[in-house]
């Protein structure tokens, strides 16, 4: 009998541990919160200290954090072991402790499989959370071209590489570095609003080919094993209020580099109290031809 009820106390804290495990993949907005990828010098010398966030336009909803609506299941874990420990201690039978170890692994089973059916009901979830997604642009991500700009989203008069030290100049009429006359800001700045939304949820559905249509492959490949890291943990995010601001354009021998700063409110978990943000996000796009994909974050806080 004592081996028995070794066994399932065995068993019960390896369930135990499982379940502490699946609480610490707290879900997370596209990147982490780290900072990777490209990085552009119109980065380091336009970014600004963080401003005070906005007020969000809608209030966080008076409810328990993520954390904290796990710490039910995982109290009645630790409860049921100490008291089948302490039933058996105390001499009240071990048929006893042993009801109460395999209760104890029923309910494990039933928050497990309430984890899974939420995380499928997640992945059915529609792939836009915010309003203006569906306005999202066709093929290559950031493809953005209105009557003023030339080819591919670049106004016809922005400088080549070959530009040098003016390329990273202000320009007297945008005052951005490396942003000629004639750039359409205003509509950048909303296709990359509407992207920074459609990419967030991209990544909560873990939706592999929109992440690998809207990123350069370094970017690509550190997104995925995010996702491949967080499993089967259910991942959603809320992006509460926006703004975005762009800094500057740098010419690369290759490419381009936009710099565009995110700033406002986001809830990384469903119930969870909406946090203020920060970060760059680098755009690159070829010389000739292709749109803008995501190439680096840069956190700013």
């Amino acid at each position: 009998m004592k081996s028995t009820l070794s066994r399932l106390l065995g068993i019960a804290l390896v369930v135990f541990a499982s379940m502490t495990w699946v609480v610490d993949a707290e879900a997370r907005r596209l990147g982490g919160g780290k900072t990777f990828g490209r990085q552009s010098d119109v980065t380091q010398r336009q970014a600004t200290p963080p401003a005070a966030a906005a007020a969000p336009t809608q209030a966080a909803r008076p409810a328990a954090t993520g954390g904290s609506r796990w710490m039910a299941p995982i109290a009645g874990l630790a409860a049921g072991l100490g008291l089948a420990a302490l039933a058996s201690w105390l001499g009240f039978g071990e048929e006893l402790a042993n009801f109460m170890l395999i209760a104890l692994l029923v309910i494990a089973a039933v928050v497990v499989f309430r984890m899974l059916a939420a995380r499928r009901q997640g992945g059915a979830r529609p792939a836009f959370q915010g309003a203006g997604a569906g306005q999202a642009g066709q093929g290559n991500a950031f493809r953005y071209s209105p009557a003023n700009e030339g080819r591919g989203g670049v106004p016809a008069s922005m400088p080549g590489a070959a530009g040098g030290a003016a390329a990273m100049g202000a320009s007297a009429q945008t005052g951005l570095p490396g942003v000629p006359e004639g750039f359409d800001i205003d509509g950048f700045v909303r296709t990359a609003k509407v992207q920074f939304v459609r990419l967030q949820a991209a990544n909560d559905a873990g939706n592999l080919n929109d992440l690998r249509e809207f990123t350069t492959p370094e970017m690509f490949a550190e997104l995925k094993l995010d996702i491949d890291e967080r499993g089967a943990s259910d991942n959603r995010t809320d992006v509460v209020t926006l703004d975005a601001e762009l800094l500057g354009i740098e010419t690369t021998a290759n490419d381009y580099l936009a710099s565009v700063r995110y700033t406002g409110m986001i809830r990384e978990e469903e119930g969870a109290e909406a946090k203020s943000f920060d970060e760059v996000w680098v755009l690159a796009k070829p010389l000739v031809g292709g749109g803008w994909v995501l190439a680096g974050i840069r956190q700013q806080g």
